[in-house]
């Protein structure tokens, strides 16, 4: 009997170290992180060729910074849910397009 209720009480102890281990765990949102890292690489890139002005470069990067921002929010209970994950690619589209007609336009750095 007492070798049951030690297998029952480590088995529960198990159990609760594993909830709480999965608890402090970030919320994953690997999609969204790449898709961020490629729009920043995008923006350097434009920078490094001089179809980006400074104006537009701080424009672009306060935008990825919202982004950012309402990654971490989504982030901050533990659970980035498909509605808060619909959102945040809903933002990177809208970046996207901006980084694009940004870099496509007939403005250039240093003219």
């Amino acid at each position: 009997m007492k070798r049951i209720s030690l297998t029952v009480l480590g088995a529960c102890l198990a159990a609760a170290s594993l909830a709480g281990w999965a608890q402090t765990q970030p919320a994953a949102t690997p999609g969204v992180d790449q898709r961020q890292a490629n729009q920043e690489r995008r923006i350097d890139q434009g920078v490094a060729s001089g179809e980006l002005t400074a104006r537009e470069t701080k424009r672009l990067e306060k935008e990825q910074a919202v982004i950012n921002r309402a990654e971490d929010r989504a982030k901050a209970d533990g659970v980035v849910t498909a509605k808060e994950r619909r959102r945040l690619h809903t933002m990177q589209d809208r970046a996207s397009r901006d980084v694009r007609r940004q870099k496509h336009d007939r403005q250039r750095a240093g003219s």
